[in-house]
């Protein structure tokens, strides 16, 4: 467990920029910094943070909250999880007490797959570098493709002994459970018991975004034939990894990719460390999966450009060919550029430097349309195939979000192909309106979907619980934002002392006066702890509740700290037109004005029915006293 200290340390060492900078690519925009949102399919930016108060948001799905909470969401942690990534990241040493068993059996499956994943890579780490067979096998295997001992340290390779349950055998001997063995694929179960997935294999990690093991890749090696490939055999899907949303070599590359502002995306692992030791940092590979919308979402948080480098046998044209109208209609700015004959990354980066690598790929690289006219129309006379691959090249020019663009493209391709302008544009609008009459018909049966699932409430939006939850949220919104600000000055106690009193106090007077009290605990939670920590000398309210160490709680002061103000229909202001005392004051009046609304309403229907003669006699006197209080309140509030 993290002591409150500690945590206070963390959160005060923590700039939220810097830590959402490791996740999205982030652009200054006034006093704050923009990004696309990595927790929906953003096309603009629409993921705000602020430096000033620590916090983020979209504004679109309403994500956001500070460091800790982004972290967790973003990376599936828990909150101690958070607070030791941010404390690796500030150099913040904790000093943690050892869980109890009753702890660690609360454990969920997901963090125990990852702690069993980070010591099976330290093993593996271990094997290669102190192990017999393992140097003699996998150390020399590595040395044999000419990587680095730094680079095998910096991309965490390791060596798997070809034996069936070594792995298991030492994960039993030190009390990992055969359980999370197989949920992170690192042994497979049959009649026998468990046996190892990677046994004889040379070891690639598989880091996602922030750095944490997710997966392995293992080539399999065998010490009679010297090191030479056999085949590759990867992790399965788990619980925390999913080959489609994963790129191998993402968490060395993102600073690099930010930096260059251009990704380059490889085929396999070796492809990427031999990069890597070029010196060329800004690369990332799919490893043997088809490109997917989840990785291209993933790359376009760090930039839009993007230049496939690929083999150019048959299964590389394959992979160039689907990958970029995917990435064209994800937005992205595309160059291919297919390998000739007997070179890969690999072996070319072991041949030449980062500048020579990087002149080769600019002086090859060509645009998608160049790509598809040399791979469809090279040498093609037939008129009907012709018009097949231009219809081709046009319906990847279809796909682009950008209109301006896609003009853009329609126009160099027909000087390109030498073909009218306005045909290209024809066939382009044809695309776009069919895509556009297909995304109609899923919205429409989605939307069927829904209305089969839920019944709408024919009371409408703005029932009286409606009311009272959206004044209630105005209220606490004022407490979160404005809680420690003094509205009141030099009241005067029955003691006669003068005191002021600041947002959080007086909505609490008020309350106390009445015996009110918000629906939502929450709610009264937070109003209890500003109160609490009123008189604090430091005590700022917004600070105070989006740092605040409750998930929950911060979550929720995050989001309306950076809402509009706004009022619900028949209480609208505006803050121009009114001062901070009169907007707690209006809210508390509107308030009262509703509880007291339904408080005659109850009575009404209680009239109605209750044949008690005293009953009803108490019921009028208290429906008299609240309709004089309702008119009253009514009046105040201009109603």
């Amino acid at each position: 467990m993290i002591d409150r200290a500690t945590v206070d340390k963390i959160m005060d060492a923590v700039n939220i920029v810097d830590v959402v900078g490791e996740f999205v690519n982030l652009r200054k925009a006034g006093v704050n910094y923009k990004g696309l949102c990595p927790f929906h399919d953003d096309k603009n930016p629409s993921f705000m943070v602020s430096p000033a108060k620590q916090i983020c948001h979209c504004f679109t799905c309403g994500e956001g909250g500070n460091a800790v909470n982004f972290l967790m969401k973003h990376e599936q942690i828990t909150y101690p999880e958070a607070l030791r990534w941010l404390a690796k990241k500030y150099n913040i040493e904790i000093q943690e007490r050892e869980l109890t068993e009753e702890e660690k059996k609360e454990q969920n499956d997901r963090e125990s797959m990852f702690i069993v994943n980070e010591w099976a890579c330290q093993y593996f780490q271990d094997i290669l570098n102190n192990d017999v067979d393992g140097q003699a096998i996998g150390k020399q295997y590595f040395r044999s493709r000419g990587i680095r001992d730094d680079i095998i340290k910096k991309f965490q390779l390791g060596f798997s002994l070809n034996k069936r349950e070594a792995l298991a055998s030492e994960a039993h001997r030190k009390g990992y459970k055969d359980e999370f063995l197989i949920k992170t694929g690192l042994c497979i179960e049959n009649e026998r018991g468990i046996y190892d997935r990677f046994a004889g294999r040379a070891i690639f990690p598989w880091l996602n975004v922030s750095g944490k093991v997710v997966a392995f890749g293992g080539r399999k090696l065998d010490a009679a034939t010297k090191g030479v490939q056999q085949k590759y055999v990867n992790s399965p899907d788990s619980e925390i990894y999913h080959k489609e949303r994963e790129l191998y070599g993402i968490y060395h590359a993102k600073k690099a990719i930010v930096k260059e502002d251009c990704v380059y995306m490889v085929e396999g692992y070796t492809d990427v460390i031999a990069m890597h030791q070029c010196g060329l940092e800004n690369v990332v590979a799919n490893s043997g999966t088809a490109l997917s919308v989840y990785q291209i979402r993933l790359l376009r948080r760090f930039t839009q450009n993007i230049i496939l480098l690929y083999d150019g046998d048959e299964a590389g044209i394959h992979a160039a060919i689907r990958g970029t109208d995917m990435l064209l209609q994800e937005g992205m700015n595309v160059k291919v550029m297919l390998w000739p004959d007997g070179e890969d990354p690999d072996s070319f980066a072991r041949k030449h430097t980062a500048q020579q690598f990087k002149a080769y790929i600019d002086e090859h690289q060509t645009d998608f349309i160049q790509f598809k006219t040399d791979l469809l129309l090279k040498g093609v006379k037939d008129p009907i195939k012709r018009a097949e691959a231009i219809n081709s090249i046009v319906r990847s020019i279809s796909v682009i979000p950008d209109s301006i663009v896609r003009s853009a493209y329609i126009t160099d391709c027909a000087r390109r192909l030498e073909v009218d302008e306005r045909t290209l544009i024809s066939q382009t609008n044809k695309y776009i309106a069919g895509d556009r009459e297909e995304q109609r018909k899923e919205a429409e049966r989605e939307e069927r979907q829904q209305e089969t699932a839920a019944t709408p409430d024919p009371i409408g939006l703005h029932t009286p619980q409606e009311q009272t939850a959206e004044v209630e949220r105005l209220l606490i919104q004022q407490i979160i934002r404005h809680g420690d600000e003094v509205i009141l000055e030099g009241l005067e106690t029955q003691d006669g002392d003068f005191i002021n009193m600041n947002v959080a106090q007086y909505v609490d007077y008020e309350f106390a006066s009445d015996n009110l009290s918000f629906g939502d605990d929450l709610y009264n939670r937070i109003l209890q702890e500003a109160v609490e920590h009123s008189n604090d000398k430091d005590f700022k309210s917004e600070t105070y509740f989006t740092q605040h160490p409750d998930v929950e709680l911060s979550q929720l002061a995050t989001r309306l700290a950076v809402d509009n103000y706004q009022l619900g229909r028949g209480f609208e202001m505006k803050h121009t037109e009114t001062g901070l005392r009169q907007r707690v004051e209006h809210l508390i009046l509107d308030f009262r004005y509703i509880i007291v609304s339904e408080r005659l309403k109850e009575i009404n229907r209680e009239l109605k029915t209750n044949p008690d003669k005293e009953r009803m006699k108490e019921l009028m006197t208290e429906f008299m006293d609240a309709n004089k209080l309702f008119q009253q309140l009514g009046r105040q509030l201009g109603r």
